[in-house]
């Protein structure tokens, strides 16, 4: 690995991020993966960008996914971001309290917001694809402190000093 690509990893891995959980409805059934890479594009129209790693499993579902639904999760949901980073966790378990929209999107009502979103743009990166999607719907959940994500941990607010 070259410096840059260490420099580069090493400044991300320590600059902290919001979680979400990306889900879709494929032929083989739902599928979805933790991203921290969720930022906000547009207001007009609503549209927001995400990034995925490589085009097969979970990520290439969402890529050939008409919609999807992009939940920004709370700090109660440690254990399913860390389910969906994982290749073997535990997804759409009935533990974890799925349901699906009137439109087939896996939902997890639970969490603070989820965003109904179509693909826009697909653009590649190196083997990353990046994501920009119209948003078509908020559906906003219960209020919670945000989970965060910082140097291979998932921290909350209440870890984080106030300044």
């Amino acid at each position: 690995m070259s410096r840059l690509i260490e420099d580069f990893t090493t400044a991300f891995r320590t600059h902290p991020a919001a979680v979400g959980l990306i889900t879709a409805t494929t032929e083989r059934g739902p599928v979805g993966l933790t991203a921290s890479s969720i930022a906000s594009l547009s207001t007009d129209p609503p549209a927001l960008s995400f990034s995925v790693m490589r085009d097969g499993g979970s990520a290439g579902g969402i890529l050939h996914a008409r919609t999807f639904l992009i939940h920004l999760l709370g700090e109660q949901h440690r254990d399913i971001a860390d389910a969906f980073a994982r290749p073997d966790g535990p997804r759409f378990v009935p533990e974890q309290g799925w349901r699906r929209l009137p439109t087939g999107e896996p939902h997890l009502p639970s969490a603070p917001a989820a965003l109904r979103a179509r693909p826009l743009e697909i653009v590649e990166v190196g083997a990353s694809r990046l994501i920009a999607a119209e948003v078509l719907d908020v559906v906003p959940g219960p209020e919670a402190s945000p989970l965060l994500y910082h140097d291979h941990r998932y921290l909350t607010l209440a870890c984080a000093q106030v300044l």
